[in-house]
């Protein structure tokens, strides 16, 4: 078969796979995934932030050959059956996701991890096309014997890291978050079936960890957007209240079956998953758009807010926002909105915020010395406290209704 090349804007030209991986590159499972956006709401603070997450999946495919490529040329046994389903696992990491990627996960899906959507998909492609993603989904689950495939799919340095910190910091304009992928992949090696980094690489991992912990705070957990995600969250879980309660909401088949309240917690049934990949991000920005004329004045005026972008108000600290500023705060909405305190609950939020940038109890990064030695990072590093970055930090945020 012919080659096929694009230009990717992150990585130049890329090559795309050939035979069955091409396939399953133009399924119609994964194929959705370039209507669903990539970083979800920040686009309402980074407007270039509008990429989506096929073309990631593209770059992470990309990735992961050159990694075999280079595992390859340093003497590690990969047979093409190996590499294909290296490959397959990646393109197929991200299919669970929904709209918005994890910010309805909780409120359409009863807190349905999109990892377990994403292997149910894939075992259902895998009858499709009659076991050839056998191995593909053993990689993905890590029950293969060759354990360091897995890692390159998901590790604390996989090949999905690798592409979105450098894809996300492109699109958002965050040159912080920009990383030396190609580098870090030329550095990886494999020792006892763990991937490794050679100790020439330990600098580009460094610079990885703190790329990561800044791209965190920076805009995946910008304030803006978690107000945006908050205010969504409320909006879609009103919504879902309404139509259990009998009332008229015009949304697509997909969006309304999650809506009713069909999906079992922990479950999710074959009609289920026939809606879910029918389900992206247009079914909600179009149920909004109508939702916005809405007799329901508590959905109607977040919809109408949501679009026009009069966001939440969102204070973060480090303390727990008091329960008698809460009180106050729902008093003065019921009044501005003339509706009920239980109403008025919609238009605030409590939540907590975290972020934990390192994992070493998750495949953590192993730093490979010429002596044979191998030390993880937290110890080879002599310049970053690591123990600090593989601290989670949590902190409270509070969104609320501005004032007119």
């Amino acid at each position: 078969m012919k080659q096929k090349i694009i230009n990717d804007p992150v990585f130049g030209f890329i090559n795309l796979p050939t035979g069955f991986l091409y396939q399953v590159y133009q399924h119609p499972y994964l194929y959705r995934l370039s209507r669903i956006q990539q970083l979800g709401l920040s686009f309402l603070v980074y407007p270039g932030a509008r990429h989506c997450r096929f073309q990631h999946i593209t770059g992470a495919l990309h990735l992961a050959s050159e990694a075999i490529r280079q595992l390859r040329l340093k003497g590690n046994e990969i047979t093409e059956a190996e590499a294909e389903g290296t490959v397959a696992a990646i393109m197929l990491h991200d299919i669970g996701h929904g709209p918005f990627s994890h910010v309805l996960e909780p409120v359409l899906f009863n807190g349905l991890s999109h990892e377990k959507i994403s292997l149910l998909l894939m075992e259902r492609m895998n009858k499709e096309f009659n076991g050839k993603l056998d191995m593909a989904i053993a990689i993905f689950k890590g029950s293969y014997p060759k354990k360091f495939l897995h890692q390159l799919i998901s590790s604390q340095l996989d090949v999905d890291r690798l592409d979105y910190l450098r894809r996300d910091s492109f699109f958002t304009g965050v040159v912080e978050g920009n990383i030396g992928s190609s580098r870090i992949i030329k550095m990886l090696a494999v020792c006892e079936d763990r991937l490794v980094v050679e100790a020439k690489g330990i600098y580009s991992i460094e610079n990885f960890l703190m790329a990561r912990r800044l791209m965190y705070w920076q805009v995946y957990l910008h304030k803006t957007s978690l107000a945006a995600e908050k205010m969504l969250h409320n909006l879609l879980h009103r919504a879902k209240v309404l139509k259990q309660a009998g009332q008229d909401l015009t949304c697509s088949p997909a969006l309304s079956f999650f809506l009713s309240g069909k999906l079992k917690p922990g479950e999710i049934s074959d009609i289920a998953l026939d809606h879910f990949i029918a389900l992206d991000d247009t079914d909600i920005w179009s149920a909004i758009k109508n939702w916005q004329n809405h007799p329901d004045v508590v959905l109607s005026t977040l919809s109408r807010n949501f679009l026009n972008r009069k966001l939440f108000k969102i204070e973060i600290s480090e303390q727990e926002t008091p329960a008698s500023r809460v009180q106050e705060d729902l008093q003065r909405i019921a009044l501005q909105l003339n509706i009920s305190i239980e109403d008025a609950r919609y238009f605030v939020s409590l939540d907590k915020v975290s972020s934990h940038i390192y994992d070493d109890t998750d495949y953590g990064i192993d730093i490979l010395y010429n002596d044979g030695r191998i030390r993880p990072i937290t110890q080879a590093s002599d310049i970053l406290n690591l123990e600090v970055l593989s601290k989670k930090v949590r902190k409270y945020a509070y969104s609320y209704l501005r004032k007119v």
